[in-house]
């Protein structure tokens, strides 16, 4: 008899995103004559840099002719891709990683995902609420955790982001094995200092913990005193794994390339203490299940770092900036408190009232699609998240059905 993993049963019925989208269709279908702006998922709207569309094309005429084609690459990446990343996005900023380090892949949602198999079913997990909720659920697939009880599952080490701590999570007191961090962070828009990092990774080499780093949004960072990389703080490159995306920074949510960095000085043990190198376990990982990102597609990611690539993607992030800055002014002017939106892409509003109620309104009355912050985790009720990835005439006219439904 065939069985299934029973992990899966512990789950919640759907993932947020799913209900989200069943809610906003009925919505649709009942009312077809009154248009939804959606502001809720962290979907980009804007067209690729010109430098990768043109890296784009040329590459993707490249496999036209036999002398350029390109079959299978190499799983962890192209050298022109990889060297790219190490220079611009490490060496540049003062950090160590080097070439090898660095693991391409199709997202960061599937790195972060994937990366848990190669610990321990026993280990036991720091994450933070509200969350991604791709973290926890990964985890409860893969056996780590016991019952859902009352919203937050058994052997998991709930990391509380509420207003009174501005949502930067404090150190546990107990010993834990893995921590997922993220900051810029998704959902709330929080960063961390440099001080705060380091307090994590201290924390980390003490319990022979690792962190995983998702530094999905760090090309939103404005203020010079935020790190954009938890390599910027001495020691994190012996307990952290950082995730990186094209997906926010140029727009390749559709076409699909991240990558990871896994340090060679990174270790984790056996049930009888041996050390075992985390980035030849990646690596073992990674040539097994991955088979990479099609060349175009890194040719069109490189091209963010040449210098037409640099600029046009500063100017779209700057631009999805801007409709935070927008947003952020139009929440506070309505009453609400909220964070984001000036390091982040995101802005979390404290609403103070039932989060899903909130996301019926908003929808119901003014066709405007936000994320409920109890999707997110026990400490994301009473909050709702809006995204600022949409075209500014759409954000102008979402804030203003906003304001006449909220006044």
């Amino acid at each position: 008899m065939i069985r299934i993993n029973e992990n899966y049963t512990k789950l919640k019925a759907s993932y947020l995103f799913s209900d989200i989208a069943k809610r906003v269709n009925a919505y649709v279908a009942a009312h077809p004559d009154k248009p939804v702006i959606k502001l809720g998922i962290g979907d980009v709207t804007e067209p690729l840099p010109a430098a990768c569309i043109e890296a784009l094309h040329a590459a993707t005429n490249e496999m036209a002719d036999r002398a350029t084609f390109k079959g299978y690459g190499p799983e962890q990446g192209y050298a022109f891709l990889r060297d790219a990343v190490t220079k611009n996005d490490y060496t540049d900023l003062g950090c160590q990683v080097e070439a090898d380090e660095i693991f391409i892949s199709d997202g960061s949602k599937c790195d972060c995902a994937n990366m848990q198999e190669i610990f321990s079913d026993d280990i036991h997990l720091s994450i933070p609420d509200p969350v991604y909720p791709v973290y926890v659920d990964t985890n409860v697939m893969a056996g780590r955790t016991g019952a859902n009880v009352d919203g937050r599952y058994e052997n998991i080490t709930y990391l509380e982001s509420t207003p009174a701590n501005g949502y930067v999570p404090s150190i546990p007191a107990g010993a834990t094995d893995l921590i997922y961090l993220c900051f810029p962070n998704n959902p709330t828009g929080a960063v961390a200092t440099k001080a705060q990092l380091a307090e994590w990774i201290a924390y980390a080499k003490k319990n022979q913990a690792i962190i995983l780093f998702d530094s999905a949004y760090e090309s939103y960072i404005r203020d010079p005193a935020i790190p954009h990389s938890i390599y910027e703080i001495e020691g994190a490159r012996d307990v952290a794994i950082e995730f990186r995306s094209f997906s926010k920074l140029a727009g390749f949510t559709g076409t699909r390339c991240a990558y990871t960095v896994v340090p060679k000085s990174l270790k984790a043990y056996d049930a009888a203490g041996k050390e075992h190198s985390v980035h030849a376990l990646w690596n073992r990982r990674h040539t097994t299940k991955f088979n990479g990102v099609a060349y175009p597609i890194q040719k069109a990611a490189a091209a963010v770092y040449s210098e037409a690539g640099k600029a046009q993607t500063k100017a779209l992030t700057d631009f999805y900036l801007g409709n935070a800055k927008l947003i952020r002014e139009a929440v506070n002017k309505l009453g609400y408190s909220c964070i984001g939106g000036d390091n982040a892409p995101y802005i979390w509003i404290n609403t103070g009232t039932d989060s899903w109620a909130f996301f019926d309104k908003l929808l119901n009355e003014a066709q405007v699609v936000c994320t409920p912050g109890a999707g997110f985790g026990t400490c994301g009720e009473g909050h709702v998240r809006i995204s600022a990835f949409n075209s500014r005439a759409n954000v102008e006219t979402a804030l203003a059905r906003i304001a006449a439904a909220l006044k």
